[in-house]
């Protein structure tokens, strides 16, 4: 079985640096010594008191499975709120989780395809169950990079012309899709729906994500964030179809929503 990493030694440094509270400070608040404090963060007191443990974990409004089983360093800021919030993985299910995946004999991690069978599966909750990612058909692709995970789904409709109907998008998982630049492609998993939606998406605030076609039949509309499951950038796309030769009309809407993103940074 494989050994659980603990993450609680480097959450509370982490922790303490956001709050840009120095040692002495915060072993004074917890009532500890600051030697007892330099050796929670390092490690080097392997069995914390249970009281240590609900202190630190009132403090930082963050829940005791986070601070040890989550790396916290590695969620974005809006995300960290929400823990702060309440809205917590272990106590009330919310959105941060460990990402499914599939690995081959060698431990290196395989790209998936969602076919159009299963999408209705991935959205209505296939997407965080790990025995049902593993039945997903699984690649291994030349072009895509060591670093991050990558899925392929397949898309319909003509909404993001030039990119055709049936045309497969392999996307690159995002963590924290508030960072995203404006207008950037994705395929956004909706929770409620039996469907994914392929879309220029746009963080308006914490409460609101804009989704735009390429496609300017399509008006554009607003989703709660909270409706939002995952996140996966656009990388590449491939298909059957030749694409078709730009118009002028299109090449004006690229143009203006190429300056609305860099006017958006």
């Amino acid at each position: 079985m494989k050994e659980q990493k603990i993450f609680f030694g480097i959450n509370l440094k982490f922790l303490r640096e956001r709050r840009k509270i120095s040692q002495e400070e915060l072993a004074k608040k917890m009532n500890v010594t600051r030697a007892k404090l330099g050796a929670l963060e390092t490690g080097h007191t392997k069995a914390p008191q249970p009281l240590d443990y609900i202190e630190i974990s009132n403090f930082f409004k963050i829940s005791i499975d986070s601070l040890l089983r989550v790396d916290l360093s590695k969620l974005g800021e809006l995300k960290l709120r929400e823990l702060e919030a309440g809205n917590d993985i272990y106590l009330k299910g919310g959105n941060i989780r460990i990402l499914a995946i599939s690995v081959d004999s060698t431990n290196t991690e395989q790209t998936q395809y969602v076919p159009l069978k299963a999408k209705a599966g991935y959205s209505d909750g296939g997407y965080s169950d790990p025995e049902y990612i593993a039945e997903l058909p699984k690649f291994k692709l030349p072009h895509i990079p060591a670093e991050g995970t990558f899925r392929i789904f397949p898309i319909s409709g003509d909404s993001m012309l030039p990119i055709p109907d049936g045309a497969d998008v392999t996307g690159q998982f995002v963590e924290d899709w508030t960072t995203l630049k404006p207008a950037t492609p994705a395929i956004v998993i909706l929770k409620g729906q039996q469907d994914m939606v392929f879309k220029l998406l746009t963080f308006q605030n914490s409460e609101n994500v804009l989704l735009e076609s390429l496609n300017s039949a399509y008006a554009p509309y607003t989703v709660e964030a909270e409706e939002i499951l995952e996140v996966w950038k656009f990388y590449a796309y491939t298909s059957k179809e030749m694409p078709e030769a730009a118009t002028e009309l299109n090449m004006i809407i690229r143009e203006i929503r190429e300056l609305k993103g860099r006017l958006g940074k």
